[in-house]
């Protein structure tokens, strides 16, 4: 008998295969004691600050492991909508704030309640790769918005108003990008704020990278549009605590109670010993996100200087985050067949361009968040594997 599934499993599915297939084949490799260097996935190598792990080992050793609310404990939520007035000046309360398993299922849960089967969203390209079946899991297309690397990878707000339609219903951005590490200007942030205005159309504003941003900020939306912008964010890179998925959705009202009637059926509320750490993680966040800041800014330089002045290759420089992008397309390879190259002779695993979108075909992203001796070790390699390839 032939196995059914719903469209649902179409719609997610990757359609130029996994673009994590190199990543996880050199994370076990190096597992495995190979001397493997992994620059392909923004996971810093950096611990969780003992406070917050210690505030989650005395909730678990307090006997905190039962059902928590769907949404979070207001204790939580209200720690999250402190630190979002006083990031964004917009103003508001916990039943504002949603409590989710990460940045991902924010965004996933964003898709579900404002897009549906054949409405258009509109995405700024490139876009961190989870975004094309998180769109299309809610039945909508993807409309890719440009922001050309001719434009310093800022998006064409022309491109962006002409592409809305009647079926048009948001728009996605991260700022910082993923791959590119731009932060949107003021004038970007304007410009979109303007058109999403006039058309009445929703922004989901990823900005889990912000707390990396010069002086741990970046023009935002929320003040603008306070009624139609959501606002994503997590504990997970400022805070070295990807696998602890805590994250949450800022957002109106009204947006928050259908949601949290939706997380009911999907999560069912995070772990309270997550919560509790993330409480704790929320009050040392400027410490935690200077110190973050400072560990970027100080691995982007390093691997900058590593790679300039090369023929065929020039590195981009990233306003924030813990990503750089190689434009390889005067390397004599594509993109891809860099990539394969360098993992097979230098054993240094990245990220092929085009799996962010078409603006980055011909780019390979680079996550400097590892150690400074392994990283200095990677711009050796990196800068011998590039002089070698038009000898």
């Amino acid at each position: 008998m032939t196995s059914r599934f719903s469209q649902l499993v179409e719609w997610v599915r990757d359609e130029g295969g996994d673009p994590w297939a190199l990543h996880w084949e050199a994370r076990h490799a190096a597992e495995a004691g190979e001397d493997v260097i992994v620059l392909s996935a923004g996971d810093p190598d950096l611990d969780t600050p003992p406070a917050i792990s210690a505030t989650a080992i005395s909730s678990i050793q307090a006997g905190d492991t039962h059902y928590t609310e769907g949404g979070g404990r207001p204790r939580l939520r209200a720690a999250i909508a402190n630190a979002h007035t006083r990031r964004t000046g917009q103003v508001v309360t916990a039943e504002n704030a949603l409590v989710v398993g990460g940045a991902q299922n924010g965004l996933f849960i964003a898709s579900l309640c404002l897009a549906g089967l054949g409405d258009e969203v509109l995405a700024i390209d490139p876009m961190y790769t989870t975004y094309h079946p998180t769109i299309r899991a809610s039945g909508a297309r993807l409309v890719p918005v440009p922001a050309p690397a001719e434009n310093n990878f800022h998006p064409d707000l022309a491109a962006m108003a002409a592409a809305v339609t009647s079926k048009t219903r948001a728009i996605f951005l991260s700022t910082p990008n993923n791959p590119t590490g731009i932060v949107l200007s003021q004038k970007d942030i304007d410009g979109i704020a303007e058109i999403a205005k006039r058309h009445g159309l929703w922004v989901v504003s990823d900005e889990v990278y912000a707390g990396l941003a010069e002086g741990g900020d970046v023009p935002s939306l929320a003040r603008a549009l306070p009624d139609q912008v959501l606002t994503i964010g997590s504990l997970s890179k400022t805070h070295a605590m990807t696998g602890w998925r805590s994250g949450w959705v800022v957002g109106p009202t009204d947006f928050i109670q259908n949601a949290e009637n939706l997380i009911q059926s999907m999560l069912y509320g995070l772990p309270a010993f997550i919560q509790e750490a993330a409480i704790t993680a929320i009050g040392m966040a400027p410490e935690c996100e200077a110190s973050a800041r400072e560990y970027c800014q100080l691995r982007r330089q390093i691997m900058f200087d590593g790679l300039s002045g090369l023929a065929g290759v020039t590195p981009v420089w990233p306003d924030a985050g813990m990503f750089m992008l190689l434009d390889v397309r005067d390397s004599g390879l594509s993109a891809r067949e860099f990539v394969a190259a360098l993992y097979r002779q230098e054993r240094i695993s990245t990220l092929e361009g085009s799996v962010f979108g078409r603006e980055t075909q011909g780019f390979v992203r680079i996550c400097f968040a590892i150690s400074e001796d392994r990283l200095r070790e990677a711009a050796v390699r990196l800068r011998r594997f590039c002089l070698g390839l038009k000898k």
